[in-house]
């Protein structure tokens, strides 16, 4: 989790200042200004009930302030290597069950589909802090609620005219771990919770304790066990022995300041609702470059054979690894990927298992997507970003989780979900640029292979947005057509668009 300082509280406000030399760090330095990772030794804040207004309205929003607004596709054309030019900014690879096949049988038989799309996102921030109560601590937290609508972007054969097609919605909240606070124990709360009697009949009879709200332990100090004496444990005197211990029935004034006190692992949470039937809590935090968490300079993704990572591929290691030997995909596909292969240029069906993947006309991007995202940046000026990662199943410490419905959960198992999203500073014609980029890899597992290992199968998507005022004009005429029925949305100072999301589409798998 990160603490911010006090005096860095304002810096938020200046958060959308225009480029005009009034904001002269620049916005992502502005907004991450003051953090730092929160330490065991560092000082826990006293909650006090009176400050309880100030503390709400004193909300910290961190790297998720940056975020409110809406967000729309920004297609960029800067690798000239690829042949085929894009006609949207997203690619999505989606492989599920092949017709016909059961969960268990039949194994290494899927269907697989890449495509591009457009995006509409919408950020908006809940206004105020958020409070969770846990006793003797306390979290409050800064809401950011998400609408996500997607379409697919498809060339029919022989015709000039592009087919958009809903395929995605979701909704949900991101949350900033804000502020941890102690509330100890008062004698205003004690008395306002109190659900006991002032005197206790079985205290009286059992040990002989007569006084009020028995706020501390007794201890039994005579050894005899026929004639038991009990003392509270604060008229206990140094190195006295005592050998039964009777724990307190009420809480005393002070109690909780002692600790244990709360530092999350994470100081963000995704929560989200996808209309296949599935519900995410994603964990995760701002990653950093030593102990920078705005990193100088422009994300770097591989080139050439050192791109053919696993993690980022939609060819997972329990899939045969395409023959098994790494792949320059910033070379044209080897000759086996368009043969006719058999038992003899293909032992072990290693091949042929992905052969479609490589033949995909949206090749290097039907393999790796998130090259998608590196071309894109290879043609712009990125002078600082934040890279926020978060997943569903963490190696160690706090877990995040999915929920399906019994369909999903029988024949596709959405099992992890790990995100990464890049808040970047685009320099433009001496103009500053907020932009997204974003890399979702949802695994699915069915099916299993000949040895009856189970299989992942990754679904990944990957995108670039920036605030439709950022985006040419013949792309912002497609946005507005597609997610605005054709009028031109309202823009406030932030960027923030007032029209509502698109309605629930036509899902695709």
């Amino acid at each position: 989790m990160l603490k911010r300082k006090k005096e860095s509280l304002e810096a938020g406000e200046q958060l959308f200042r225009k480029s005009s030399g009034e904001n002269q760090k620049g916005t992502l330095a502005e907004l991450m200004s003051g953090y730092s990772k929160l330490l065991i030794d560092d000082p826990v804040m006293p909650f006090k009930e009176k400050n309880l207004h100030d503390i709400e309205n004193d909300v910290d929003y961190g790297i998720l302030k940056a975020l409110d607004g809406t967000w729309v596709s920004y297609n960029a054309n800067y690798n000239n290597n690829i042949e085929k030019k894009s006609i949207a900014s997203g690619i999505h690879t989606t492989i599920m069950p092949s017709p016909g096949t059961n969960s268990g049988t039949i194994p290494g038989k899927f269907s697989f589909d890449s495509e591009e799309y457009i995006e509409k996102l919408t950020f908006s921030l809940v206004p105020g802090g958020v409070r969770n109560r846990g006793g003797a601590s306390e979290l409050f937290c800064g809401a950011m609620k998400y609408e996500q609508s997607i379409k697919s972007v498809n060339k029919a054969e022989g015709q000039e005219s592009l087919k958009y097609t809903p395929i995605h919605e979701e909704n949900g909240m991101y949350l900033w771990l804000s502020d941890v606070y102690n509330h100890a124990a008062t004698k205003e709360s004690i008395e306002k919770d109190r659900g006991i009697h002032a005197f206790s009949e079985d205290d009286y009879k059992k040990y002989g304790y007569k006084g009020e709200y028995r706020d501390e332990p007794l201890v039994q100090i005579s050894a005899d066990e026929n004639n038991k004496k009990y003392i509270l444990l604060s008229e206990l005197q140094e190195g006295q022995e005592y050998y039964e211990i009777i724990p307190a029935q009420e809480l005393k004034p002070g109690d909780g300041i002692k600790g244990p006190y709360f530092i999350p692992d994470y100081s963000i949470s995704r929560s989200g609702v996808i209309p296949h039937g599935s519900t995410i809590t994603l964990l995760g935090d701002i990653a950093p470059n030593d102990s920078n968490y705005l990193i100088n300079g422009s994300p770097e993704f591989p080139y050439g054979i050192t791109a053919w990572q696993t993690d980022h591929l939609s060819i997972s290691k329990t899939m045969g690894g395409a023959g098994h030997d790494p792949i320059n995909l910033d070379q044209p596909a080897p000759a086996w990927v368009h043969e006719k292969l058999d038992d003899q240029n293909d032992k072990g069906s290693n091949k042929i298992y992905t052969q479609r993947i490589l033949a995909d006309d949206l090749y290097p991007y039907s393999v790796r997507p998130d090259l998608r995202l590196r071309d894109t940046l290879s043609g712009q000026q990125v002078s600082n970003y934040v890279l926020v990662q978060m997943s569903s199943k963490m190696k160690t410490g706090a877990q995040g989780g999915i929920l399906n419905v019994p369909f999903v959960n029988r024949f596709v198992p959405t099992v992890e979900v790990d995100f990464r999203l890049w808040i970047e500073t685009v320099i433009e014609d001496g103009k500053e640029i907020i932009q997204l980029q974003y890399e979702q890899i949802v695994f699915f597992e069915f099916d299993f292979g000949n040895d009856g290992g189970t299989t992942s199968w990754p679904h990944i998507q990957v995108n670039t947005l920036r605030k439709i005022e950022d985006i040419p004009e013949d792309q912002r005429r497609v946005i507005e057509e597609q997610f605005f029925d054709g009028k031109k949305p309202d823009i406030n100072v932030t960027g923030d668009m007032t029209n509502p999301a698109s309605g629930c589409p036509y899902h695709k798998g």
